[in-house]
């Protein structure tokens, strides 16, 4: 049998919050998947603009629109910085759309990660004069942490306004206006807000006010599509306000109401928009902008985002699809290679390893790699692309369950001790991985240059030649965690009710929220009997499965299988699943997505 841990035990309506109990009348499975989330009142399931958080709880926005709103007025030209991401790319282009609407004089820059790194560097801000020869700044998902580039600016006569919604602990830059759910000082109650979403709330505060003023102005919310696709590829957790945005963004998109790279990307990708989910930001849009981040620069994307010409919006489309193509050739040829390093040292550190020490593998002549003994996995190698580092990373983290970071050089060409190698860092829940690398760079100060991020991801920059030390220090401060922090809890919404085994539930519970990072998608189990089985391409297990009281076959499938966990004779199967529509020359049917497996051993 599996283990797994229920996210509500309950089973009875009486003990379900009472304010839920009205749903339970027409499903109890959903009125216990809410319950499981923490909802208690129904107004936290509420989709209404209305019940947004007010724009004035945000520290600096008062400021940050004043100066804008000046801006627009005087004719100054003003430059938006953004970051190399799909959060970055939405909120570059959402700035871009609303300000212009507005009638300001705007321009953007994004900086290549290859050349300039990330944030408001002070290369970035002399690039930024060079060509554009601003009179004000304003960063979208960076800037927090950007001292020496607020100072560069300020000392040609700029001003700055710094939107950004990464983690802090230190002073926020002298800029003229900082508008961060997440600096110091700053009230606002949801700090889950990505990049996207705090440009939103200045936008729409600054086109309220123009608004009242008689200005030139915009309906804001038009741009919710922008909204909705950063906040779910750059994983926000999905708190009340966040849900509203991706609702809105979402029902936009499949009315049509969007912007026209969007639909063009969908086309590449053979999505009809009108059954677009939330998922699908993270899983079919987000990966094809942040191709052009990753591989390229990321201008290409945000003038997808921009254009008005459909033409246009498809051949960006297209290039986006190939640079996506190119980027999941060189992650696989990097997972493969990490994969077998992983395995390597494992086997080392088993045949050769005292399991009380730390000990740093350099696997080959300038190429080093550390699997740091059952608390992370850290790697690096002179060849690895940093446009994949963090995907290889997420890969590691799911895979292993451990923090992984995965370094790659900052110019290839350049692999000597005292060059740059960048990390990124991917976590798993109770770990921290922002402030553990801050930890790190507490207890010794010369190891990192620079770094910053979130709980779940992060990214650094150090010396190739503190490879070794690094991973000395990040394993003792993993060694210093609970264990039960690195075993990993595989949770479940419990059993279906045997109606609930039908299309209409499975497209009902796909539309009842947006589900996503922070408000789980629901995921079931139960004890089936093996009807009849296939395996697909050798690694793809088909299902057909009886369960109690349901009167017809239940397809399923569990994509890349583990085939030690299979019997050919098995008769009963205990599953964790997910419920989904498979769509099949025209016709729908209820499919599982099996997510794990255990054969019930016959008494």
């Amino acid at each position: 049998m599996l283990n797994l841990t229920p996210r509500y035990t309950s089973t009875r309506v009486d003990e379900l919050p009472t304010a839920l109990q009205p749903l339970a009348a027409q499903s109890l499975t959903l009125a216990r998947l809410y319950a499981g989330r923490g909802i208690t009142e129904p107004d936290e399931l509420e989709t209404g603009l209305s019940g947004l958080l007010p724009a004035e709880m945000l520290h600096g926005v008062t400021e940050a629109v004043r100066l804008l709103d000046i801006a627009i007025d005087d004719g100054q030209r003003i430059l938006i910085v953004g970051d190399f991401d799909c959060d970055g790319a939405t909120s570059t282009a959402l700035m871009m759309r609303a300000l212009t609407e507005m009638g300001a004089v705007v321009d953007f820059l994004v900086p290549d990660r290859f050349k300039y790194g990330y944030g408001l560097t002070p290369e970035i801000v002399e690039l930024g004069i060079e060509t554009y020869r601003p009179d004000m700044i304003v960063t979208v998902d960076n800037g927090i942490s950007s001292h020496e580039g607020v100072a560069r600016a300020q000392a040609d006569g700029i001003t700055v306004i710094i939107t950004d919604h990464h983690l802090t602990t230190k002073q926020t830059p002298p800029a003229e206006a900082v508008v961060n759910p997440n600096q110091l000082g700053c009230d606002f109650t949801s700090k889950a807000l990505v990049g996207v979403g705090v440009a939103f709330y200045v936008l729409g505060r600054l086109a309220k006010l123009r608004r009242e003023a008689g200005k030139s102005t915009v309906q804001v919310s038009q741009y919710l599509d922008l909204v909705a696709l950063g906040t779910i590829a750059d994983v926000g957790v999905l708190d009340k306000n966040n849900r509203i945005l991706v609702h809105h963004g979402l029902n936009a998109i499949r009315q049509g109401r969007c912007c026209l790279g969007i639909l063009a990307l969908l086309e590449q990708a053979g999505r009809d928009p009108k059954q677009l989910h939330a998922q699908d930001f993270g899983f079919v849009l987000g990966p094809r902008i942040n191709a052009a981040g990753r591989m390229d620069n990321m201008r290409i994307g945000i003038e997808c985002l921009l254009t008005e010409d459909w033409s246009t919006a498809q051949r960006l489309a297209q290039e986006l699809e190939q640079l996506n193509r190119t980027r999941r050739q060189v992650e696989g040829e990097m997972r493969t290679q990490a994969d077998s390093i992983v395995a390597a040292l494992a086997v080392e550190t088993d045949n050769d390893i005292d399991e009380a020490s730390d000990v740093i593998i350099q696997s080959k002549p300038k190429k080093k790699a550390v699997n740091g003994a059952k608390r992370s996995i850290v790697l690096y190698q002179d060849d690895w692309h940093q446009g994949v580092i963090g995907i290889v990373a997420g890969r590691l983290k799911e895979s292993h369950y451990l923090p992984s970071i995965v370094f790659a050089p900052a110019d290839t060409a350049r692999t000597d001790e005292d060059d740059a190698i960048k990390g990124s860092a991917r976590s798993i829940a109770g770990v921290h991985v922002r402030d553990a690398i801050e930890q790190v760079a507490e207890r010794y100060p010369k190891l990192i240059t620079h770094f910053g991020g979130h709980a779940m991801a992060a990214g650094l920059t150090i010396k190739r030649g503190n490879f070794d030390r690094f991973v000395t220090a990040f394993n003792e401060v993993m060694a210093e965690m609970n264990d039960d922090v690195f075993a990993e809890q595989k949770f479940t919404d419990g059993a279906l009710q045997a109606s609930d085994f039908s299309l209409w539930f499975a497209e009902h519970l796909a539309d009842a929220s947006i589900w996503g990072h922070g408000f789980a998608p629901p995921i079931f189990d139960g004890i089936f009997e093996v009807l009849s089985f296939k395996v697909l391409k050798d690694k793809h297990l088909k299902l057909s499965l009886r369960y109690p009281d349901v009167q017809y076959p239940i397809e399923a499938i569990y994509f890349n299988f583990d085939s030690d966990v299979w019997d050919y004779r098995a008769e009963q199967v205990h599953l964790l699943f997910q419920l989904d529509i498979n769509e099949w020359n025209g016709k729908q049917s209820l499919q599982l997505m099996v997510k794990d497996l255990a054969v019930v051993e016959q008494g």
